[in-house]
């Protein structure tokens, strides 16, 4: 009987192995997709068939690094199989979830640090209900846990941030200079060596040092590799720069495109190579644990001491090649994976544009501490020098045409993306050789950030917003840390004092949240969409611009007749609706108004007229979410603070207006939808009838103060709904009359 509840064990863990691997890779596809989609090196079809090709032959390499999960963080030799068992369940049903919650929020995260603090925290949790139970002291803890390894991977991690920053700004400095940004005319002298010296360097990280975890690589092959390790190198360099030179001048071949492909299945056969083990190492290791407990045979589970994991087990290829292939189903199918790409694509991009994250104290410290140091730099350095290192920063604009879309275009050069590729790759597979499970995530993600910041992709206009969301994604990994130390900690200690049935109710907790966060990212995605689909540059501008107009005065009479009859019927869940409504109604707006500057240079060929017009309908939208927004936030804040309600002729006059507004906002929408704008007359004359109305009602109010009938509160409130009402109708007359004018320079 207890065989058969380990042997279902060891099937859910091999089942969330496999959920693991789908969330991770979504997490991790970052990684070594980063560089090529956002230099747009290759068609997305080319460049998913090399990075497949990639993880396919670096998941071979990985057979070594699943002695991490084994006893890379804790003494199994301390526990019996049942405690094991409980260890390696916490892990995986932890990591499922905290991935995928990750994913959702499009972050990028490291599946290194979350396996190694969840294996860490599952197997304190367990040692100190052992301690407890055997009396013991907790000064007894190392012995079950490796600390001296523990420490050594958790160093190994923090440094390889640090490194991979100033190895990537370095680099990308230096190939910068050599190369500028008008490649056309440095490529052709220099091309054929860098790519031959960024080859071999790759080939001698990838195939001599990782050699040694390929389960097909023999001892005296590994032997010769090493021997031979100088002359490989050598005829690598001197064969791939004459390969290129031959191909650039006979085929005019792009060379950093290659080096990006080269450097995009290094990568990814590299992440394969060290991070496989996060998805399949602990499965592995439950699985021989399982197998040595049926051969003992005469054990029961909490009495078979684990010393046999301990040794060198070696892993099947045909589970590592498994392993490849849902890594790739996922890698080409994942839309979260796009999610995490589109993160670092941003943070790192040369161009202006939106950015994902706001400013903060420390940013800005950064900044001018910077910009003083710059100063300081320049006094110093001769005139000339200067002159000459800021031309090779200049970057190239003879090609770019407006009439290129937007989305079309690269976040940044072919360069850049070889040095992030080649130095990561490097970094990364010195790791593996050292059996250091090092973050695929934070090596890549530091080296594309040091190369942004050596490329001066961080100028004055973006700096603060990249430092801040640098800072958020860091943050984001110390979260990771604690929450998977804690998390997994706990479920192992419940587990553990509770009972295995514990086990199955983590399992069915893990499935609603990742099925919950799933609805959720789908509804995310939907939203994008539609935004994207609304301010796509490839769609006729008037039929834009109308959607926009179109989208803003429905909103706008849906917010202000749900805040206003939710204030009159004191329905507290309804006005914050609203009030909700009115926020997402915002970020919209601001999100067109942050597309001002891409969209006028789309406008090129048009009169100027046309473009003053088209700011004029994004202003006035942002002064109608505005006037929403300042009667919205007062109301529910009345209503919230439990204040007296109006007056019963307040109410009356209120529900009066609702019906007033409602049918201005009904003209406009016919107006806009049926390009009927000859009848601008009729809403000018409701308009103008509306702000009569106002100013009566603002009389009224007049008079009810004198006669002592409302309080202080109430009157300003009163009059700020009227003073917003008049704002809103007349922004609005302002946007229909500019959406016209647009219409008409358009034709």
């Amino acid at each position: 009987m207890m065989e058969q509840f380990y042997l279902i064990l060891v099937i859910v863990l091999f089942a969330l192995a496999i959920s693991d691997l789908v969330v991770g890779v979504s997490n991790d596809a970052v990684n070594f997709l980063n560089s090529a989609i956002g230099s747009k090196a290759a068609p997305k079809w080319i460049i998913f068939t090399v990075a497949s090709l990639g993880v396919l032959v670096g998941s071979t390499f990985s057979s070594g690094m699943m002695e991490v999960a084994r006893k890379g963080i804790f003494h199994p030799d301390m526990f019996f199989f049942a405690e094991i068992m409980v260890i390696f369940m916490a892990v995986m049903i932890t990591d499922v979830i905290l991935l995928d919650l990750f994913n959702t929020f499009g972050l990028p995260t490291s599946t290194t640090v979350s396996i190694v603090f969840e294996l860490l925290g599952s197997a304190v949790a367990v040692s100190l209900v052992k301690i407890s139970g055997a009396g013991q002291s907790i000064s007894e803890l190392h012995k079950y846990i490796n600390s001296e390894k523990a420490l050594a991977i958790i160093t190994g991690i923090l440094l390889s941030v640090f490194i991979a920053f100033i190895v990537g700004a370095i680099v990308q400095y230096i190939a910068r200079v050599i190369f500028s940004f008008k490649q056309n005319k440095t490529l052709k002298y220099y091309g054929s060596a860098f790519g031959g010296l960024a080859i071999a360097a790759m080939t001698y990280f990838m195939v001599i040092k990782g050699a040694k975890g390929a389960v097909f690589m023999s001892a005296d092959t590994v032997d010769f590799l090493k021997t031979n390790m100088v002359r490989i190198l050598l005829i690598s360099f001197v064969g791939w720069t004459i390969v290129l030179q031959l191909l650039y001048l006979i085929f005019k071949i792009d060379i950093p495109k290659v080096i990006v492909l080269v450097g995009t299945f290094g990568l990814a056969m590299a992440f394969a190579g060290n991070d496989l083990v996060n998805f399949i190492g602990v499965p592995l290791a439950g699985f021989s644990s399982y197998k040595a407990w049926v051969a003992n045979g005469a054990l029961a589970p909490d009495s078979f001491e684990m010393g046999m994991l301990t040794g060198k087990v070696p892993t099947p290829t045909y589970m590592l090649l498994i392993a490849g292939l849902i890594m790739i189903i996922t890698l080409i199918t994942s839309r979260k994976a796009r999610s995490v790409v589109a993160t670092t694509v941003d943070l790192s991009r040369q161009t202006e544009g939106e950015e994902r994250f706001g400013s903060s104290a420390f940013s800005r410290a950064a900044v001018r501490t910077t910009m003083t140091i710059n100063k300081g730099i320049r006094k110093v350095l001769p005139a000339s020098v200067i002159r000459g290192l800021d031309n090779r920063f200049v970057p190239n604009t003879e090609n770019e045409s407006n009439a290129i879309k937007e989305k079309d275009k690269p976040a940044f050069d072919k360069i850049r993306a070889s040095v992030n590729l080649v130095v990561a790759s490097i970094l990364i597979s010195i790791g593996t050789s050292l059996k250091l499970p090092l973050s695929t995530t934070y090596v890549t993600f530091m080296v594309a950030m040091g190369t942004s910041l050596a490329d001066r992709a961080w100028d004055r206009e973006s700096a603060v917003y990249r430092i801040s969301g640098v800072f958020t994604v860091i943050g984001g990994w110390f979260m990771t840390a604690l929450v998977a130390f804690s998390v997994a900690g706990f479920i192992a200690w419940i587990i553990s004092i509770s009972g295995n049935f514990m086990i199955f109710v983590f399992i069915l907790v893990a499935i609603l949240m990742v099925g919950r966060t799933y609805f959720f990212f789908k509804k995310k995605a939907q939203e994008k969409e539609e935004e994207e689909e609304e301010l796509d540059v490839s769609e006729m501008i008037k039929e834009k611009t109308k959607k926009q107009v179109l989208n803003t005065v429905i909103n706008a009479n849906q917010i202000f007749s749900v805040c206003i009859d939710s204030f009159i019927k004191e329905d507290r869940a309804h006005l914050k609706e609203s009030l909700e409504l009115n926020k997402k109604f915002q970020k919209k707006v601001k999100k067109a108004k942050d597309k001002v500057f891409p969209m006028i240079q789309t406008l090129h060929q048009e009169s100027m007229d046309s473009g003053h017009c088209f700011v004029q309908i994004v202003d006035y939208q942002r002064e109608i979410s505005h006037s929403l927004n300042f009667m919205v936030e007062p109301l529910f804040k009345h209503l919230d603070n439990n204040h007296k309600p109006f007056i019963e002729v307040q109410l009356e006059e209120l529900t009066e207006l609702i019906g007033l507004v409602d049918e201005f906002f009904n003209l406009a929408l016919h107006i806009v939808k049926e390009d009927q704008y000859e009848k601008f007359d009729d809403i000018l004359s409701m308009k103008e009838s509306l702000s009569d109305r106002l100013t009566q009602l603002e009389k009224k109010q007049i008079k009810r103060i004198k006669a002592k009938d409302v309080s202080t509160r109430n009157s300003l409130l009163f009059f700020n709904v009227i003073k917003e009402t008049k704002n809103l109708v007349l922004h609005s007359v302002n946007l229909i009359k500019s959406q016209r004018d647009f219409v008409d320079l358009s034709n």
